[in-house]
């Protein structure tokens, strides 16, 4: 494994919604590829909510994921900056250090959604996730020569 770890976050107001399914996804996939020494997770909101909304517990018990004991946090900017990408949900005007990798995923709150509707948000979600890995970790776990 490389030395470097990498260092993805996933933003939202609440962290009850968007970002809780975007950093249990990335959980996965990181198990997935064996990356446990090289990928580091961090999620969290500006604005946290008191639980994780139910229609997302509920739609990711459907694919085995149970989010039910985790709670929203808060995050920082200064933890924020210390990410190599920073991807936001679509409500955000997140401003950080020029060495951060910001992206707004620019996606629809599941909150109050019905179960059809939120299943289209995580597998959407769940899509950006792969994608950000297969871009920024090779199969040994380092960055790619392009995000270095």
């Amino acid at each position: 494994m490389s030395e470097e770890t990498v260092r993805f976050a996933f933003v939202c107001v609440q962290n009850a919604g968007r970002s809780q399914l975007s950093a249990a996804f990335a959980e996965r996939e990181r198990e997935r590829r064996g990356l446990a020494e090289s990928v580091e997770i961090v999620t969290g909101g500006t604005h946290p909510a008191d639980h994780v909304h139910e229609e997302v517990v509920e739609t990711m018990r459907e694919l085995g994921i149970d989010l039910s004991d985790r709670t929203p946090r808060e995050v920082s900017t200064a933890e924020l900056e210390t990410c190599d990408v920073v991807a936001t949900m679509g409500c955000s005007t997140l401003e950080l250090d020029a060495d951060v990798d910001v992206r707004d995923w620019a996606l629809t709150d599941p909150d109050g959604k019905d179960a059809e509707a939120v299943r289209e948000i995580r597998d959407d979600i769940e899509e950006r996730v792969v994608a950000l890995f297969d871009e920024y970790v090779d199969e040994m776990g380092q960055k790619t020569p392009e995000s270095a």
